[in-house]
């Protein structure tokens, strides 16, 4: 029950450093263009980090727990030999400034420490494939919007005077970075919430039925908020 405990609190850290390090990704636009502070654009960001955790579901902790790894090749030691993985890889490019994805250093480090112990038949291709195609696909679809966005934007505001953009646009960025947030706390505090109900089920503490516990759900999105409020100001 320790090493149980133990390696729930490194989920929990891992959590944390996620929120810090990912924090950027949506609060740079508003503290580069002065419409938040620093202070208030990570409490915002925070807030949304929060308040996902009701009314989301856990598709994507059910992914993690269920559709990785065979369940046969899920143990203690393996995923904190994932988590530590992602958790140094995370440090790493944090002190860099580097912008990485610390699910995929998640999934990975799982992916490979459950290699380790049963092989390449242990892992669930069919879910890591979806996985390894949406890394590919997410930039290419984020920049094909962008590029649809921004000319609607330019048309419809081609002839507004510059204060009249700059006053909409300081409204708006306050929406986009919230909706930002909002869909961080969504799926990447899901990770932990998967990685934690699949430790609790391998060990017996779930009954015969694979869940999402109340109480990890809300530990792990206070985690990621409180790491959005420690900050990631080297990446911003």
């Amino acid at each position: 029950m320790e090493l149980i405990i133990f390696i729930i609190l490194v989920a929990l850290v891992f959590d944390f450093i996620n929120g810090f390090h990912d924090a950027a990704n949506s609060i740079a636009t508003v503290v580069s263009t002065r419409v938040l502070t620093p202070r208030l654009a990570v409490a915002w960001a925070a807030f949304f980090n929060f308040v996902a955790a009701f009314g989301f579901g856990v598709h994507v902790a059910t992914t993690i727990g269920k559709g990785i790894i065979a369940p046969e090749g899920v143990d203690q030691f393996v995923i904190l030999a994932g988590l530590l993985g992602a958790i140094a890889w995370d440090l790493i490019t944090w002190y860099v400034g580097l912008p990485t994805s610390s699910s995929h250093a998640l999934i990975g480090g799982l992916a490979g420490a459950a290699v380790v112990k049963g092989g390449l038949g242990i892992l669930i291709l069919e879910g890591l494939s979806k996985i390894t195609i949406f890394i590919v696909l997410s930039p290419l679809v984020g920049l094909a919007l962008g590029v649809f966005n921004m000319t609607v934007v330019l048309r419809l505001f081609w002839r507004a005077t510059p204060a009249k953009v700059d006053r909409w646009f300081r409204r708006l960025q306050l929406l986009s970075a919230g909706l930002y947030s909002l869909g961080h706390g969504t799926n990447d505090a899901q990770k932990t919430m998967g990685v934690i109900a699949i430790l609790l089920f391998s060990a017996g503490l779930l009954g015969p039925e694979f869940y999402v516990p109340f109480w990890v759900i809300l530990g792990a999105h206070a985690a990621i908020a409180l790491g959005t409020m420690a900050g990631g100001w080297r990446i911003v």
